[in-house]
């Protein structure tokens, strides 16, 4: 059980859980490394929140944000760039980004497939249901959860495919958090098996996510216990990316966890 760590950071005034502390690029970077220093294996830097009710910002003031803190940091680690617009994924990658993780799944700007297969970058696909402004007004699914996410994203493979992206160059998000209610979370995380036989990698972030609140009425600087507990289980499920805040501690457990599953 060795999931890669995504550490996240985020050059946002309004993210949920930690916006405005890093909005300036000298303490977006110092972040960064120090999530490098901590464990992570990459690192996804966005400058647009996508917390539930985020509104757009511009594609200037976006790359405004990220662009310092992406050549700050490309020497050292792995970037990832969260944006869903191929001109901010563009410069992103000239900065020295090498993954585009696009929370529509190529659906709000089909260039960054384009994009991605022209400079052979890594692509994240995630599933969402509507968009940040009204993806958690009453959610629902007409089939089953599980089979509409793993139909979207099989859709969505052929997509990134025909544009010219690898396959191997492809990891999967179901989007714990994005337009799912407490139990649409629930039952992704108990049945990702069968999101994996789609036959990429699957990134999952629960990272101080609402659906733990619900669980137990924790605010969020509260949620760290959740935090780890759902991303050891996902691990142990076979995630291969965790996309995190809370680097050390998710290290620690994982490295707990399996020294506990596999012993020597």
């Amino acid at each position: 059980m060795k999931p890669k760590l995504m550490g996240v950071v985020n050059v946002t005034p309004d993210s949920f859980s930690d916006g405005g502390r890093y909005l300036d690029p000298t303490a977006a970077v110092g972040h960064g490394l120090e999530l490098l220093g901590q464990g992570a294996d990459l690192l996804d830097v966005g400058g647009e929140s996508t917390r539930p009710g985020a509104e757009e910002v511009s594609a200037d003031e976006e790359m405004g944000r990220v662009l310092p803190v992406i050549e700050g940091l490309a020497g050292t680690a792995t970037v990832s760039i969260d944006t869903s617009k191929a001109e901010v994924a563009r410069a992103a990658l000239d900065a020295g980004a090498s993954i585009v993780n696009d929370v529509t799944a190529l659906r709000r700007d089909p260039a960054i497939g384009a994009l991605c297969a022209e400079r052979d970058a890594g692509l994240v696909l995630m599933h969402m249901q509507g968009d940040p402004r009204t993806m958690q007004e009453e959610p629902r699914y007409d089939d089953d959860v599980v089979d509409d996410v793993k139909a979207f994203l099989a859709e969505r493979i052929e997509v990134a495919t025909a544009a010219g992206v690898a396959e191997e160059r492809i990891w999967l998000d179901p989007g714990i958090g994005f337009g799912k209610d407490l139990d649409h979370n629930l039952e992704l995380l108990r049945r990702l098996g069968e999101l994996r036989a789609l036959g990429r990698p699957l990134v999952i972030g629960t990272s101080r996510k609402s659906f733990i609140g619900k669980i137990d009425g924790s605010p969020v600087e509260r949620r760290l216990g959740g935090t780890i507990a759902s991303s050891v289980l996902a691990a142990a499920e076979g995630a291969e990316v965790l996309r995190v805040h809370d680097v050390a501690e998710a290290a620690q457990a994982l490295k707990v966890a399996g020294a506990i599953l596999s012993p020597p």
